[in-house]
């Protein structure tokens, strides 16, 4: 098992407002995060990094994640605390009203693999060579994609294509989607919008599929999204899981 994140402020914004983490236990448990903060300077920073910390002290804390059922509990159960957290820093610090954060997160133990996620950071897995995105994002595009109102093609150029339908800090009770995957994969890669606006699944998948160390790969990725405008903080986390690696 191989593992590695990295982020990067990109070529436009002047502060990097994501956090991300991965940790694993001596259960062989993996989590991993991706943060994407939002409200301009320091506020979405802070917000990030509520989430991710706030995912790191848990995780800590316990010994196993557990069986299927208590992961997706302990999922949601922190999402929401996540969530209160924002709500109260925010209602203490009057300057960062309006910030918040998306959040997708995947675990993998050896029994099975879950996802979780709010908002439009990106969760896939890597089988076979090839990439597929498990989470939804849930932004204004998505929502009238799936009334009918727009197409696939139209929405990837829809000027309001980054709005927000879903946030943590944005509304209460959190409403977090889960995802269970099989275990027979061969990677599982999480990323910022930073990145996947700038670079399509196939672009990815041509990386991920290089003989470069995941290391190399992950920086790679980075700067091909810079090279590509880097509008945003770009933010990638991956783990590379060998054949019959549990």
């Amino acid at each position: 098992m191989k593992t590695y994140y990295l982020t990067d402020t990109g070529k436009v914004r002047d502060h990097n407002e994501d956090s991300l983490i991965i940790l694993n236990n001596s259960n062989n448990e993996y989590l991993l995060a991706v943060a994407d903060g939002m409200g301009g300077h320091k506020a979405g920073e802070v917000a990030s990094s509520i989430a991710i910390n706030y995912l790191k002290n848990e995780f800590e804390k316990i010994d196993t994640i557990g069986s299927k059922k208590e992961a997706i509990k302990w999922i949601r159960d922190c999402v929401n605390e996540i969530n209160d957290e924002i709500f109260e820093y925010t209602n203490n610090n009057i300057e960062s009203k309006g910030m918040g954060t998306t959040l997708v997160i995947a675990i993998r133990t050896k029994e099975y693999i879950l996802f979780g996620n709010i908002g439009d950071s990106s969760g896939y897995v890597f089988k076979d060579k090839k990439l597929f995105k498990v989470t939804k994002d849930h932004t204004l595009v998505n929502l009238l994609i799936a009334t009918g109102e727009l197409t696939e093609t139209d929405a990837q150029y829809h000027p309001k294509k980054n709005i927000l339908m879903k946030a943590l800090g944005a509304i209460n009770p959190a409403e977090v989607d889960i995802f269970d995957v099989e275990n027979d994969i061969n990677g599982i890669f999480l990323c910022s919008d930073g990145l996947s606006n700038m670079l399509s699944t196939e672009q990815v998948e041509v990386v991920l599929n290089s003989d470069l160390s995941i290391e190399d790969k992950m920086v790679k990725l980075i700067k091909k999204s810079n090279i590509r405008g880097g509008t945003d903080n770009i933010s990638v986390a991956y783990m590379e899981i060998e054949s019959g690696e549990l």
